[in-house]
């Protein structure tokens, strides 16, 4: 599994230097394919490895740096654009991580923008965008009406200009889905950069990035997420004293325990997180499970030249994520009806 090889190297980075031709093309296949290349660039960075990888994952820096620039000014853009409301404008995923300054955004690759906003303030936030030059990616009437009536932001938008997606939320996971995190929480403790834009608090931006690894779809992307959480957690843990702690308890009050002690198992096992468990306030343990090994192998299958396999086992990793999403009669009408206008599962 070439995805083991990922894991590996972003673990220990001179594990590469044994790496033979093949071994390089696997490593950096599966590395694009998961869109880890920055990262696992960074990480190498100063090793003796041969010139043409070496050409590939300078080109990846230099991409990652260029990204993240384009999200930090994309970013102000959506502050400008929402400033006359003076609401609070959270930022998420790995735009925060730039924006902060963190470990978890070096060389990391940052798609949409994702921005938190109070629910009741939703369709204000809507309209200023909508002004701003923002404008539908979905105009299918199903799809904005199931955004709107059950799921966790509105329906995406794009700049018409700068062709740069935006994605508005107003909570972390859909309204159908079984945790129902305090959104109202989560705005109230997160913390104001500079600029005026805010950010999660340490712990709930890790509650976050297992929400959306675990109880939030198919892990498409899982090791990137679950590199992320490594990076988190090892930066938030040696500055904050009984971080995992406090953790484990605001994870309690969203609901959302069983997504972080999984998440972090997981990230342990692959990346040897220096993770820790509690018997009181809150018992918390972090043995490693049976059904952990089926997550890794979701996680890591890859083929030497990045293709993805084992596709039984990604199916039923769909399936499971949309029947965390909805409940099963609604899943059922759902999926009956992205068939009917079909829609399929990417193969």
């Amino acid at each position: 599994m070439s995805g083991a090889l990922v894991a590996r190297a972003l673990r220990d980075p001179a594990s590469v230097l044994t790496l033979d031709a093949a071994g390089w093309t696997a490593l950096l296949c599966a590395a694009r394919a998961e869109t880890l290349i920055g990262s696992l660039a960074h990480r190498v960075e100063g090793l003796a490895i041969p010139a043409a990888a070496a050409r590939v994952l300078a080109d990846a820096r230099a991409a990652a740096e260029q990204g993240r620039m384009a999200a930090l000014w994309e970013a102000d853009m959506a502050r400008r654009a929402l400033a006359p409301s003076g609401m609070p404008v959270v930022l998420l995923k790995g735009t925060a991580f730039v924006a902060s300054g963190l470990a978890a955004g070096q060389g990391r690759q940052i798609g949409d923008l994702d921005i938190l906003v109070p629910r009741d303030r939703i369709d204000e936030a809507e309209a200023l965008l909508l002004a701003a030059g923002w404008e539908w990616v979905k105009p299918d009437p199903y799809d904005d009406a199931y955004y709107r009536r059950w799921m966790h932001e509105l329906p995406p938008l794009i700049h018409r200009e700068r062709d740069r997606m935006i994605d508005v939320h107003h909570t972390i996971l859909p309204l159908t889905a079984r945790p129902r995190p305090d959104a109202d929480m989560l705005i109230a403790r997160s913390e104001p950069l500079e600029n005026g834009l805010r950010v999660l608090a340490p712990e709930d931006i890790v509650i976050h990035a297992a929400a959306h690894l675990m109880a939030d779809g198919d892990l498409q992307g899982g090791l990137r997420n679950l590199w992320d959480i490594d990076r988190l957690c090892r930066e938030f843990a040696e500055r904050q004293e009984g971080f995992y702690l406090s953790l484990f308890e605001e994870a309690h009050c969203h609901g959302l325990l069983h997504a972080v002690t999984r998440a972090l198992r997981l990230s342990h096992q692959l990346f040897e997180t220096p993770v820790v468990g509690y018997i009181d306030p809150v018992r918390v343990a972090l043995n490693p499970r049976p059904s952990d090994a089926l997550f890794r192998h979701r996680l890591l299958a890859r083929d030497g030249w990045g293709q993805r396999t084992r596709k039984l086992t990604e199916f039923a990793f769909y399936l499971r994520g949309h029947f965390l999403r909805m409940p099963p009669l609604m899943l059922a009408r759902h999926l009956w009806t992205k068939w009917r206008k079909g829609y399929r599962p990417a193969g």
